[in-house]
C-alpha cells in the first residue's frame, strides 16, 4: 500500500485579492477595484511629487538622484539609441528575460514534482526533507562562487542562482498544497482502483493548484531579484551588468533607470501570475 503523508491543519494565507479592511468595531469592509487602483495611484503620485520636489530644489545632488523627467528622458535614448559604452536597455531586459524564463520554468517543474511527491508519499518526505531545508536556507546569491567555479562567467552561472532561488517556494507549495487536499478525495481514488498518474491528474493537481501557483509567484520574485543581483557580479549581458556599466561609468540617470525597467519587468511576472492564480481560484469557486 502506498504511504499517505499524514494530513496537517490548514495553514491561513492572506492573499492580495482577498485582502480586507475592518474597522475599529471590527466590520469588515470590502473595496472594489477601481477604488484599490485609485489609492494605488495616489501614493505613486506621492512619491514621484517627493521625487521632483527634491531634486527640483536641490535638497539631493543630482549626481546622486536624477530628476524624473532626466530618467524618462534617459528611459527613451536607452531604448531608441545605441551606445558605444553598451547595448540598447532592451537587449540587456531581453537577455535578462531569457535567464530568467529558462531557470524559472525548470525550477517549476521539478520543484511542483518533488513537492508533491513530498506531499503524497511519506517516505519520500522522509528522505527528502532533511536534505531540503539545510539546503533551502543557503542565500541565492550565496551560490554565485560556485556558479562560476562550474560554469564560467557565461549563460549558465546566472540562470543557476535563478533556479535555486524558485525552487524552494515550488516545492514547499507543492507539498503544503497536497497535504491541504481531503484524504478522502485520495483514498477514494485509490479503491477505486485509479493509478498513480490519474490520481496525480484528477486530484493532487487540481486539488493543490492554488497553492502551487502561489508557490510560483514567490519563486518569480525571488528569481528575478536573485537574477539581477548575480547579474551585478558575472556575466556580460543582463539589466544588472548594464547597472554596473553604468556605476563605472558615473552615469547615475541611466542606473536608476534600469533600476526602473528592472522593477517594472518584474511586477509585470507577478501580475501575469496573479491572473492566472485568480482564475485558478475563480474556476475552483474560491474567489
Amino acid at each position: 500500500m502506498a504511504l499517505m503523508a499524514t494530513e496537517r491543519p490548514p495553514i491561513a494565507t492572506a492573499l492580495p485579492e482577498q485582502r480586507q479592511s475592518q474597522d475599529d468595531d471590527g466590520t469588515k469592509q470590502e473595496f472594489s477595484r477601481g477604488a484599490v487602483m485609485g489609492w494605488s495611484a495616489s501614493g505613486l503620485l506621492v512619491v514621484f511629487a517627493a521625487w521632483t520636489l527634491a531634486t527640483t530644489l536641490g535638497l539631493v545632488p543630482p549626481e546622486f538622484l536624477p530628476t524624473p523627467l532626466q530618467v524618462v528622458q534617459t528611459l527613451i535614448a536607452e531604448f531608441t539609441t545605441e551606445k558605444a559604452s553598451g547595448a540598447l536597455l532592451q537587449v540587456h531586459a531581453w537577455a535578462s528575460l531569457q535567464k530568467f524564463a529558462l531557470s524559472y520554468l525548470l525550477a517549476v517543474v521539478l520543484g511542483v514534482s518533488l513537492g508533491l511527491a513530498m506531499g503524497r508519499y511519506t517516505a519520500v518526505d522522509w528522505i527528502i526533507s532533511p536534505i531540503f531545508d539545510a539546503i533551502r536556507f543557503i542565500p541565492p546569491i550565496a551560490w554565485v562562487p560556485l556558479s562560476i567555479l562550474w560554469f564560467g562567467a557565461g549563460l549558465l552561472a546566472p540562470t543557476m542562482i535563478v533556479f535555486v532561488a524558485a525552487f524552494a517556494p515550488c516545492v514547499i507549495n507543492a507539498n503544503r498544497g497536497v497535504r491541504l487536499i481531503n484524504p478522502v478525495l485520495i483514498e477514494a481514488t485509490r479503491t477505486m482502483g485509479a493509478g498513480p498518474l490519474i490520481s496525480l491528474w484528477h486530484v493532487l493537481l487540481p486539488g493543490a493548484l492554488p497553492q502551487i501557483i502561489a508557490g510560483m509567484r514567490i519563486g518569480a520574485g525571488l528569481g528575478w531579484q536573485s537574477l539581477v543581483g548575480a547579474e551585478l557580479i558575472v556575466g556580460n549581458t543582463g539589466l544588472g551588468y548594464a547597472m554596473t556599466q553604468s556605476v563605472q561609468n558615473l552615469d547615475t540617470p541611466t542606473l536608476v533607470a534600469c533600476m526602473l525597467a528592472i522593477g517594472v519587468t518584474g511586477t509585470l511576472i507577478d501580475y501575469a501570475l496573479a491572473f492566472v492564480e485568480r482564475h485558478s481560484r475563480r474556476k475552483r469557486g474560491m474567489a
